[in-house]
């Protein structure tokens, strides 16, 4: 009863122009719900030499079988879920988990983490990967699981799994953090900045006071009448 198969656009995304390739698109009744496009796919076995998949995903003459994906409002396969969030009063999308089949029958498994965005937007990552120097998004889902032998990451990673219009992304929801090392420098450099600029207005305010303490203090004079008594004395003797 449902039709999914690999469409081909007519025109390159807005986000990603000098790409050889367009998104991938899965359809559900003649309308497009899923959009997935990465500048890179790279998957990689212990120390053996990596393997570039992008030709193989995202090509015209990609070969891909997709029979195992849907969607619905609520659910799409590649392992996303549509949430509603109170606290945020929007619903949210987000990547579940990744899966690698190999050999035909064994599969390398891994958590995603941290890979969401609101159901009206796309996610944008620069790198989605289960290697360290990327943050660590994918997660190998156990210790004693074959996704231990297995790298795999993502380069310029967009995906958006509902509210698709017109066969185009929504805006972006970027994976950035707003606390990047540059960012989290300069909050430093503020900081250290703002301490030196209080202390010196408490230094200067110290002074006033000190200032206006000594020009309301009275005057002191002292008298020397004592030192002629020793004298007076002296000559009463005499």
């Amino acid at each position: 009863r449902t039709i999914r198969k690999l469409l081909q656009a007519s025109n390159p995304t807005p986000s990603t122009p000098s790409t050889p390739f367009f998104p991938l698109k899965l359809t559900e009744n003649g309308k497009t719900c899923i959009l997935f496009w990465a500048k890179k796919l790279i998957v990689k076995l212990r120390n053996h030499t990596h393997v570039d998949l992008t030709d193989r995903a995202f090509s015209p003459s990609a070969r891909l079988d997709l029979k195992g994906s849907s969607c619905s409002e609520e659910k799409a396969i590649f392992l996303l879920s549509n949430t509603y969030y109170e606290s945020t009063a929007q619903s949210w999308f987000s990547l579940d988990s990744v899966h690698i089949l190999y050999n035909r029958t064994k599969e390398a498994n891994f958590n995603a983490t941290q890979i969401y965005a609101p159901a009206v937007s796309s996610y944008h990552c620069q790198h989605v990967s289960s290697l360290h120097k990327y943050d660590t998004l994918l997660e190998p889902s156990s210790h004693g699981d074959n996704s231990l032998l297995w790298h795999i990451t993502f380069i310029d990673i967009q995906i958006q799994a509902f509210n698709v219009e017109g066969g185009w992304f929504s805006p972006a929801s970027d994976c950035a953090s707003f606390f990047t090392p540059a960012v989290l420098m300069g909050l430093l450099m503020s900081l250290i900045l703002l301490l030196v600029l209080a202390y010196a207005l408490h230094m200067v305010l110290h002074l006033k006071s000190i200032e206006q303490l000594d020009e309301h203090r009275p005057s002191v004079y002292l008298e020397r009448e004592a030192e002629s008594e020793p004298r007076d004395k002296g000559q009463a003797g005499q």
